[in-house]
C-alpha cells in the first residue's frame, strides 16, 4: 500500500478537477471512486474499496455512480488503468481491453487499460 499512498491520495486541487464519491459504512470510509471527464472523454482515476469491505456491491456502486457521472457531463467512455487483481471486476461490469499502461506506483509494472463505453448509458 506504501508505493500506492500517492495515487491513492487526493490532491486538494483535484476537489475542484474531478469528481468523488465516497462509500460510508456506519460512518467509516469503505471506499472510494474519482472520475476526471475532459471533453468526450472520462477518467476513472480511482476505484478503491477497502479489503474488509470486499464482495458487498461497494465497488458496483461507487463504478455505476462513475458511469453515470461521466456519461452526464458529456463523456462517450470511461477509460480505467486497473489493478490486474481489479481487470476482471471490469470486465464484469462491461469494460473490454484496450492494451496496458505504465504504473504511476511500481516501476516496471503494467496495469490493463480497459474503455468502458457510456453512449446509452
Amino acid at each position: 500500500m506504501e508505493a500506492c499512498r500517492r495515487e491513492l491520495s487526493i490532491d486538494p486541487d483535484e476537489m475542484i478537477s474531478t469528481s468523488i464519491a465516497v462509500a460510508e459504512d456506519y460512518g467509516k470510509i469503505v471506499g472510494i471512486a474519482q472520475v476526471k471527464v475532459v471533453g468526450s472523454e472520462a477518467d476513472l482515476l480511482k476505484l478503491f474499496v477497502e479489503p474488509t469491505a470486499l464482495r458487498r456491491g461497494i465497488g458496483r456502486a461507487l463504478f455505476i455512480w462513475a458511469t453515470d457521472m461521466a456519461a452526464s457531463m458529456g463523456a462517450d467512455r470511461l477509460v480505467i488503468e486497473a489493478d490486474p487483481d481489479a481487470a476482471s471486476f471490469y470486465r464484469r461490469m462491461g469494460a473490454q481491453d484496450r492494451g496496458f499502461a505504465r504504473s504511476g506506483s511500481i516501476a516496471g509494472r503494467l496495469l490493463p487499460r480497459l474503455v468502458k463505453d457510456l453512449q446509452g448509458a
